[in-house]
This record gives structure tokens, sequence and C-alpha cells, in this order.
């Protein structure tokens, strides 16, 4: 008769030394976007964390070979949902450099001003979704409130409620409808009324400065070696943005008015405020345009294009401080109606890739701190 053998299983604290891997998403596209995080847990330590992007990749690089310089300011402005005014922007300004065109003193000021209102909706959303993260509920109500009036400023200018398409190579679409300063104007100066609801309401909060303050310190180095850019990359102190230091559109003219917010602790809390602060800019930055637009005299807002436009053989890049951080495409032109290749560097692609620093060593319930504290769109990183 055999003797029966007996097997233990896991005793003591034997267990307690096994690595857990837990997968955090993909989400469902109506949420923040589709981003899958592979953590490596011992207990409640995050050891490893890996992005596992792509549920979202619409292979856009590759749809722009196939339509012309017109065609493609449509899927430009959608990779970056928030920021649709100024994915556009830096495509038409990556044509225009290759055709060596000037575009009328009109279009580049209002070109300018819409950025800046467009960094606005893009910044008002995370500062109302990153409390929520955190269980504030309130900052949300607020932020699309405010949101709702710029947007009624934007759609009326454009036709568009987030995909504008009023770039155009060359210009923008049309002229100011009759009026609309007076009203961009109002609302601009009613939002800065109101901006101390997330200063107050939020900033002023033990709970949030308790959440983010120390958490998820992102080294400069880290900026550097992962192409970090935008707010964050300010918040780590690296004093870096294009609209200072490479100057575009208008931006060389209001060189007083701009102000480049840093800071030096790097962590949420940092990122939050760098943020905060930048949206107050972008309001001021706004009334800097619309002074400067009721000085010019009237004139065109864009240039007479042919029928059929052809970019001249060569190459270029034109790269722009857009909401989340530098935008940059590479267009390759062979002289055809349709671009040879044309290659997108997007903020939140870069961005992301730092949480593989970011999180590891830190605890599984500073993750959602952490995480929102990017400040990414999920079609920015998929493309």
């Amino acid at each position: 008769m055999t003797e029966p053998t007996e097997t233990t299983v896991g005793i003591g604290g034997a267990a307690e030394s096994t690595d857990m891997v837990l997968n955090i998403g993909p989400q469902h596209p109506s949420t923040h976007g589709v981003l899958r995080l592979r953590l490596v847990l011992d207990g409640e330590r995050i050891q490893h964390a890996e992005p596992v992007i792509g549920y979202m990749h619409r292979g856009a690089e590759k749809l722009f070979e196939a339509r012309d310089y017109r065609q493609i300011i449509m899927l430009a402005n959608r990779h970056d949902w928030l920021s649709a005014f100024s994915n556009e922007l830096g495509v038409v300004l990556a044509v225009e450099r290759m055709l060596g065109m000037e575009v009328p003193t009109r279009a580049v000021w209002t070109r300018t001003l819409l950025a800046e209102l467009n960094r606005v909706l893009n910044h008002l959303m995370f500062l109302g979704s990153y409390p929520l993260e955190l269980g504030g509920i309130t900052p949300i109500f607020y932020a699309f409130t405010e949101r709702e009036e710029l947007q009624h400023v934007m759609e009326e200018v454009s036709g568009g409620r987030m995909h504008y398409m009023f770039n155009r190579v060359g210009g923008l679409k049309e002229d100011l409808p009759a009026g609309w300063t007076t009203r961009a104007r109002d609302s601009v100066a009613s939002l800065r009324s109101r901006m101390d609801r997330f200063d107050d309401l939020v900033l002023g909060n033990e709970i949030f400065r308790g959440r983010t303050r120390g958490v998820g310190v992102l080294p400069p180095e880290a900026v550097h070696a992962y192409g970090v850019s935008g707010p964050i990359a300010r918040a780590s102190g690296v004093d870096f943005d294009l609209r200072r230091d490479e100057p575009y559109l208008a931006y060389g003219e209001l060189q007083d008015t701009l102000k480049v917010v840093t800071r030096q602790e790097g962590d949420c809390l940092a990122r939050f405020e760098c943020l905060l602060e930048q949206t107050h800019n972008a309001l001021d930055l706004a009334d800097a345009c619309l002074d400067r637009l009721a000085e010019l005299e009237p004139g065109p807002i864009n240039q007479r294009l042919p029928k059929v436009l052809k970019a001249p053989e060569g190459h270029t890049y034109a790269w722009t401080e857009n909401p989340l951080g530098i935008n940059g495409y590479y267009l390759v032109s062979k002289g055809e109606k349709t671009p040879y290749r044309l290659k997108l560097r997007s903020a939140s692609y870069n961005n992301i890739q730092a949480l593989a620093v970011l999180l590891p060593g830190t605890l599984v319930a500073d993750m959602v701190a952490i995480l929102g504290s990017l400040f990414f769109v999920v079609g920015d990183i998929d493309k």
C-alpha cells in the first residue's frame, strides 16, 4: 500500500513576498480613454509599471498620406479632442512654411486669440476632472459651467462645438462675426471673475493638498529623458515654452503679457498649480489679442489659394506649444497635393511614458492621483 503524501501550500509569511500582477484598464472609450496599466505589486506598493497603449490607434499618420492639404486638417484636429484648434494650427503652419506663404496680420492675431481660448477650454476640463478623480465632485460642475460659456463663443465664430475646422492654409475660414469680439471679451471677463472657485475650492482644500503634495515627484532628469513637455515638465522646474523660446504667430509681440509658469516640486500639486496659473495667463493673453484686433484696420483674413494646392518638394518641421505640451508635425512633400509623409509628435504620447518612473515605489492608493495629474488625452497617445 502506497503511503499518502501531503503538500503544504503557503504558510506563514511566504505568500506575502509573492508579487501580484494587476491590470488597470483598459477602460471604455466613453471614459478618459482606453489606457491599460500593467502593475507589479508587492503588497500595497507598486514595484513596476508598464503603460500599455494602442487600444484607440486609428492610423492617422497613414490617413494623412491619402488626403490633400485641405482634408488633413479635419483628421489633425481630432487626436487631442480638447485642443482641436491648436492641432489644426500645427498642420497649416507646416504647409505655409513649405509654401513660403505670408499670412495676413488679422489672421495671425485671430489665430493667437483662438489658440489661447482653446487652451483655457482644455485646462478647465482637467481643473474640474482631476479633483473629481480624487473624490471632489463640486469642481467639475463649475468647470463645465465655465466651459459652456466659452464654448458658445468658439461655436459662434467657427460653427463647430469641439472640432472647429476653422484654420485654413493661408489664414482662417472666414472673418469674425459682427460684434463677436465684444462677446468674447465679456466671456473672458466673466470667466476670470469666477476662477477663484478653483483657487479657493480646490487649492484651499486640505484633503486635496494631502492627496497631492509630495506625491508622484517627477525629477527634471526624467522630463528630459522621456521628452515630457507642457505644464507637467514646467512643474518639475524645466523652464521651456515655445511661445517664449521660439515664438510663432503673434507671441513675439506678447512677451510682456506671456508668463511661463514653473514650479520646482514636480509633484501632483505642482502640476495642478501650473495648470491653474497657466489658465489665468491664457485669459490675459486673450485680452491682449482682443485689444490688438480692435486696433487693426479692416483687412483680409486669408490668402486666395489655387484650386489644387500642392506643396513644393522638401520637408519641414512645425511645432507649437499645445495646451498639453509640445505638438509637432514633420511634413515631407514630393510636390504632390497630398503629403508624402506627415509624422505627428503629440504631447500626451511622451508625457504618459513617464508613468514607468513615476509609479514604482508609490502606493496603489496614490496611483489615481498620479495618473490624473498627467493631464493626458488617450487619442493624443494612440494617434
